[in-house]
């Protein structure tokens, strides 16, 4: 074997070799702070927040958790009611605002308007708001895609 091939060879080994380590630094990274097993399936509980934090105003927006950008609404008195959306405008990715008085999402930047359950009210916003599952355990409070 000609000394050119032997590097050649080396070289595709090495690089073959460092493919693995590659693709596992660009995939994505979740850190799994508590999991729950329903129907079978494991669901990955990401702790976005504390229920102190979310019983202040009613609401906790938490713009780089884990799962991503995350608004929960509600008060940690009625637990089995917590709303979690991922506050990102479908329309043009303005960051919605939860309104009380009105009992729904509204984007401050084209007045789209999306129901409790993420659904659109109101255009120009097409698509859905990205919904959560969300509990409270120990005084955190966690959240799951759906």
């Amino acid at each position: 074997m000609k000394r050119r091939e032997f590097i050649n060879w080396v070289g595709l080994g090495f690089l073959a070799s460092s493919l693995p380590v590659a693709l596992a630094a660009c995939s994505a990274e979740t850190t799994t702070t508590a999991s729950s097993t329903s129907g079978g399936a494991t669901q990955n509980w990401q702790k976005v927040g504390t229920v102190a934090e979310l019983d202040k105003t009613g609401q906790l927006l938490v713009p780089d958790s884990p799962v991503g950008a995350v608004l929960v609404v509600g008060t940690s008195k009625a637990a089995q009611n917590l709303i979690a959306v991922n506050p990102t405008c479908t329309h043009k990715g303005c960051t919605v605002e939860w309104k009380t008085d009105k009992n729904k999402f509204v984007c401050p930047c084209h007045d789209a308007e999306f129901a409790l359950d993420g659904k659109v009210q109101k255009s120009p916003a097409e698509k859905p708001l990205r919904t959560y599952l969300t509990k409270i355990e120990s005084g955190s409070i966690f959240v799951t895609t759906t």
